[in-house]
């Protein structure tokens, strides 16, 4: 069978009614209460025209309201799209026009930019607001009346084949939407993932909804908390895969990343599985951890099974901070909204201890010369990781950039993301970096990401990002931007004299630029272009190299 994830969460409430599906802040839905409210959505979805292969933004922080969203949409066999609420005007008309938007829910904090480009397109049919104390945009539903307003819809067949959008922006260039079928997106991982505990393959979706209940009747639901924005793929992943098996997910209220909101929500709803992106949550999540033991009152951390992180480095020294603390199986993902389990690495206490970059590769990925040859363990050359299917269907109405990111080699159809790497003897995949933001200078090339983590185990640096400048003489010159640890005082030789002893001497900064904050987005993913802008913006003073 083929899974939808409608059809899922439909089963899992008629098995699971009381189990809590969602918690944030003071509120708490159970199952049944979720499927009530979605389902409603849904109505009031159908009654404004929307159905198979229509188009729904969600313009939202992390709240319920997205979960209910994304189940309301695949109900009515619509499509779902992430909007980044950090889009201004243009990009948000840009992405709203591009994935052919009828229905955009937004929150109305959001409301001013929503309304200055809602005139300019005209295939909007609605816009939804979600109520967080702002008063109703002119011309906006509201979210709250549409779910009281409605019935329940009346359940149909659906697909899996019934599709999501995720808009991801990458390093350059607009957003792109990459289309994935719900099961080839899912699908795999619940089968794996029921078939790894003794349950026999699932026959009908109703199969889905039993096994949960007995996950549920043997103590071993899935209480997930990911921390970075769902509105993009390494948070959404981890809360619908959850909700799939019969999870609770468990969303943070603060709209800015606090640690100390993560671990007294870990205490009270004794979460299992925390989902972050690498380093940029991992180290503010390690001080908190530091910081709450120096007032004597360290946070339990006793029902945490699993800490997974998805989409940016996660060094060893972060991660044993962190076992220091916790026995916990931290897992390291490689993957890319282009393509999924492309590598991954496990450490424990007891276990392995793999090097920061480096990753098992998953049982369907390679890496792939550009002339379409598979890379051999151990023959040193550089090539990019890929995938195999399960992939995406390709980029929404771009045909040209589907042909260069999926592609058909040896027979078969791969997905070829753009991330550079090195496969050893062993098998292993060194991660080397994104193509796009790789530094040519005096001939070399210089991936960013072997410089970051280098410089980020200096003592007193909290963040780094590497970029490329233009030089007459080099072709490029390898620039570190850098934030400090709060007190801590850096100069440039700090930094470039600890690189110099670690690193080939091109690969050393020549120049060092000092920022306040990290240079990520909320996602925890690096501004490449915000680096660039401070690198250049920031007076010229050269450090040398050899």
């Amino acid at each position: 069978m083929e899974i939808n994830l409608a059809s899922t969460a439909e089963a899992v409430a008629d098995h699971n009614p009381e189990q809590l599906a969602a918690a944030q802040g003071p509120r708490r839905l159970t199952w049944a209460q979720l499927e009530d409210r979605a389902s409603r959505l849904a109505c009031a979805f159908a009654a404004l025209g929307l159905g198979q292969d229509s188009k729904v933004g969600s313009y939202l922080y992390n709240s319920i309201e997205y979960l209910e969203g994304l189940l309301a949409t695949f109900k009515v066999r619509s499509i779902p799209v992430n909007v980044n609420y950090r889009y201004l005007e243009e990009e948000l008309a840009y992405l709203i026009d591009n994935a052919d938007l009828e229905v955009l829910l937004f929150h109305g904090s959001l409301g001013e930019r929503v309304a200055r480009v809602r005139d300019r397109l005209p295939g909007l049919k609605a816009i939804v607001q979600v109520d967080d104390g702002y008063p109703l945009v002119e011309g906006a539903l509201s979210y709250d009346d549409l779910v009281h307003d409605h019935a329940p819809a009346d359940r149909v067949e659906r697909s899996g084949s019934d599709m999501l959008f995720l808009y991801t922006g990458g390093t350059t260039g607009m957003p792109k939407g990459v289309m994935w079928r719900q099961d080839d997106l899912l699908g795999r991982a619940i089968r794996t993932n029921y078939a790894a505990l003794g349950f026999p393959p699932p026959q009908s979706h109703d199969d889905l909804g039993r096994y949960a209940a007995t996950l549920a009747e043997r103590g071993m639901r899935t209480v997930t908390l990911p921390a970075s924005p769902i509105m993009h793929g390494s948070g959404l992943g981890a809360a619908l895969g959850t909700m799939a098996m019969g999870g609770q997910v468990v969303l943070l209220d603060d709209r800015r990343f606090d640690p100390h909101e993560l671990w007294r929500a870990v205490q009270e709803h004794r979460v299992t599985q925390v989902n972050i992106v690498g380093d940029p949550f991992a180290r503010p999540m390690v001080r908190a951890l530091e910081e709450a033991e120096g007032r004597g009152e360290p946070y339990d951390l006793t029902s945490i099974q699993r800490i997974a992180s998805t989409g940016a480095m996660w060094s060893m020294p972060v991660k044993q901070e962190l076992l220091k603390r916790a026995d916990v199986s931290l897992v390291d993902n490689l993957a890319a909204s282009e393509a999924l389990a492309m590598g991954r690495s496990i450490t424990t206490r007891q276990g392995s201890q793999s090097q920061t970059a480096q990753f098992k590769a998953g049982d369907h990925a390679a890496v792939i010369t550009e002339d379409g040859r598979l890379l051999e363990p151990g023959s040193d050359e550089v090539g990019m990781l890929a995938v195999g299917e399960p992939i995406p269907v390709g980029y929404y109405k771009d045909p040209e950039k589907s042909a260069r990111t999926f592609r058909q080699i040896g027979g078969r159809r791969w997905s070829v993301p753009g991330d550079y790497a090195r496969v050893e003897a062993d098998g292993t995949i060194v991660l080397l970096g994104r193509g796009s933001v790789c530094i040519n200078t005096g001939g070399e090339k210089v991936f960013p990401e072997e410089v970051e983590e280098v410089v980020k185990e200096r003592p007193g640096v909290q963040d780094c990002l590497v970029v490329g400048l233009e030089d007459e003489t080099w072709g490029q010159v390898v620039v570190a931007v850098v934030t400090p640890e709060p007190g801590a005082e850096l100069g440039q030789s700090d930094v470039t004299d600890w690189v110099r002893s670690r690193l080939a001497s091109y690969k050393q900064p020549r120049r060092v630029v000092f920022v306040s904050a990290p240079l990520r987005g909320p996602n925890g993913k690096a501004d490449y272009g915000a680096a660039r802008r401070a690198a250049s913006e920031a007076p010229a003073v050269s450090v040398g190299a050899d």
